[in-house]
């Protein structure tokens, strides 16, 4: 990251990161693990949020949205799912090379851009008028690999934030954001099937896969 904007991020957004985010210390390179801390803490500058726990856990605006908790249980879990990828094959298939700190800082900057989707103000603005700048404008995945690139973050991390949605679709993806594009999905499908995700906003697709397990009764 330049030293300007890191200059003038707050300490506390940093700490913020940091504490919502314990993998971060899976990242083996020092240089990367402040990169990746950084292009949240720069996230959550230009947004309503001060934490990551406070965006709302959910896929899209209004869509797969949790009953409980915020964007750091879906960060940390595609992480650990995706670590699982990467360990499994890492022991089975030795010959296959998967960058495993690429893997872990993809996995938690993901869906940086979030902080810009989510953001209420940003919302608000979009949906009194659609026709100036679009509904939504940029949707995470762009916003977050723009955040990554002004992070410093390696090309490797801002093509996962680019292309682990939909947007990916129309590239080729690398294999490290082939691993988190499937841990998220996974993530996604596994939650809303559990039912952990409020029933009225489960996509057509996903309604179409399975019926929601209901609620443990205590």
């Amino acid at each position: 990251m330049m030293n300007g904007y890191r200059a003038e991020l707050p300490a506390e957004l940093r700490a913020g990161v940091v504490a919502d985010l314990p993998e971060l210390d899976l990242i083996a390179d020092p240089i990367l693990r402040e990169q990746a801390i950084d292009a949240w803490a720069l996230a959550l500058s230009q947004s309503s949020f001060a934490r990551i726990r406070d965006i709302p856990g959910e896929a899209i605006p209004g869509k797969l949205v949790l009953k409980q908790g915020g964007q750091d249980l879906h960060l940390r879990g595609v992480t650990r799912l995706a670590l699982g990828t990467v360990d499994y094959f890492a022991a089975a298939f030795p010959e296959a090379e998967i960058d495993r700190d690429i893997v872990v800082a993809g996995g938690l900057c993901h869906d940086v851009g979030k902080a810009f989707e989510c953001d209420p103000d940003n919302l608000a603005r979009w949906r009194a008028d659609g026709s100036r700048v679009g509904r939504p404008s940029l949707r995470h995945p762009i916003y977050g690999a723009h955040l990554c690139l002004l992070a410093g973050l390696p090309e490797a991390v801002a093509h996962i934030a680019a292309c682990h949605s939909p947007e990916g679709d129309n590239v080729r993806r690398s294999l490290e954001c082939v691993v988190i594009h499937e841990a998220d999905v996974a993530w996604w499908k596994i939650a809303a099937a559990a039912g952990l995700v409020r029933p009225e906003t489960l996509t057509d697709e996903f309604a179409r896969l399975f019926d929601q397990r209901a609620e443990r009764r205590a």
